[in-house]
């Protein structure tokens, strides 16, 4: 069987974070801090971070979504997240990209969130 040069079968859309970063869980709880103006919920605990990468440098790269394309926020939400980022400790730059795979859904969000919208 020969193998082309396409993307792996079966490799995740969401590439995975840098959870064992010592600066990781203070960049989640600095994405806690952001909300969607339309939604009472973080954006963390919607789901819609998707990755958190962070170099041997400190440099963070994060890859997120928004829970529509024409949502009215979505040239500004990503500023938000790297204002959030940038003034920790430690970190020396952020880079905020917008994806829109895979399209967010509503299994996304951690249970404390649906618990919190009403939908649990």
């Amino acid at each position: 069987m020969t193998h082309s040069p396409e993307p792996l079968e079966g490799a995740p859309l969401i590439a995975p974070s840098s959870t064992d970063h010592p600066l990781y869980d203070q960049i989640v709880e600095a994405c806690r801090s952001v909300y969607d103006p339309e939604i009472p919920v973080n954006i963390y605990d919607l789901g819609l971070i998707y990755t958190i990468d962070i170099d041997s440098e400190n440099a963070v790269s994060i890859a997120m979504t928004l829970t529509a394309p024409g949502c009215p926020v979505a040239g500004e939400m990503p500023g938000w997240v790297a204002e959030a980022i940038e003034p920790l400790a430690g970190v020396k730059q952020v880079d905020v990209q917008l994806t829109w795979e895979p399209p967010w859904g509503m299994d996304m969000m951690s249970d404390e969130a649906r618990l919190e919208l009403g939908f649990m």
